[in-house]
């Protein structure tokens, strides 16, 4: 697969923003004190389950378009192409 250097360089920046957002994400969830991620008990909720899996999928998703954004990147500086 043949990339531009713009897409390369948008990608590794959309897996770099992930890793950002959804790190951050992760650890407000974990502090939440409003009472939707934590019951009275401390026990996690359904909130706080469904949320952590949509983070961690985005991380995982956001972290796989990174590297093909890195591949991309290194492809073109290289060999002058931009071969993934």
């Amino acid at each position: 697969m043949k990339l531009s250097r713009r897409v390369s360089w948008f990608l590794l920046a959309f897996g770099v923003w992930s890793w950002f957002i959804w790190i951050t994400f992760v650890k407000n969830l974990w502090k939440d004190g409003s009472g939707l991620a934590f019951d009275d008990a401390g026990d996690p909720t359904a909130y706080f389950w469904v949320h952590l899996l949509l983070a961690v999928t985005s991380f995982v998703l956001g972290t796989a378009i990174g590297v093909i954004g890195l591949r991309g990147v290194r492809s073109g500086r290289r060999d002058g192409g931009h071969t993934v």
